[in-house]
């Protein structure tokens, strides 16, 4: 059997390369707030269509709570790493740009860190982006347990094909966005989706309890007058 981690660093070293500056630039803006801000926009205004702005508002809030829980529970297994009774080899994981085996150095993560941040040659083997820099730990990932939290919450309450096809799209692609900026393996995406999943789907069933608490119920039809 493979070792989860060589196979997860194997699946990382093919997915990432250099596509040059055009899609350097593309990866970067998708992991940025360019993809998030016209999500938000569609799903409130979907949202709105249907349910009115009272229901819109009350959806906003559970959008914020879900990716507020997300990322702070993912923020716990990164720096915290609650799994380490249940995987020793858990907590914490470098980020790949700063992960030495990959580039077949025998130097600790955190020189490699310091040759990047100072601009020192390294092997080149991982692709890192021009600004892609960043925190030391990656797993689990945090664009990942909140984008799938927004998947799950939304395309439960729109429950439109298009919409849902949409939304895995753009979830994949912000993915993949992190391990094109060497910033997550493989591994820590998925960690992240199941933590956003789990957060999602709480939040889309308090929501719905809070909905039918407050849903104001429908006006009789009025008889026609004889």
């Amino acid at each position: 059997m493979i070792p989860l981690y060589t196979f997860d660093h194997a699946l990382f070293l093919a997915l990432n390369f250099d596509g040059g500056p055009v899609m350097d630039r593309l990866m970067t803006l998708v992991s940025g707030t360019a993809m998030w801000l016209p999500l938000y926009a569609l799903i409130l205004w979907l949202v709105w269509r249907r349910e009115g702005w009272r229901r819109t508002l009350l959806f906003a809030a559970a959008i914020v709570l879900a990716i507020v829980l997300a990322d702070m529970a993912a923020g716990i297994f990164k720096h915290s790493g609650p799994l380490k009774g249940l995987w020793a080899d858990f907590p914490p994981r470098w980020r790949p740009m700063f992960t030495p085996s990959l580039e077949g150095l025998e130097i600790a993560p955190d020189t490699l860190m310091r040759w990047r941040f100072e601009g020192h040659a390294t092997p080149g083997i991982v692709h890192v982006p021009e600004g892609a820099l960043g925190g030391k730990f990656g797993t689990v990932s945090s664009h990942a347990a909140t984008v799938v939290a927004l998947l799950v919450l939304s395309a439960a309450e729109i429950r439109r094909r298009w919409f849902t096809f949409l939304m895995v799209a753009a979830t994949l692609l912000i993915c993949y966005s992190r391990i094109y900026l060497a910033k997550h393996f493989p591994v820590d995406l998925l960690l992240g989706a199941a933590v956003g999943a789990l957060t999602g789907w709480a939040m889309l069933r308090v929501y719905r309890c809070i909905g039918r608490i407050r849903r104001p119920p429908l006006p009789e039809k009025r008889r026609r007058r004889a």
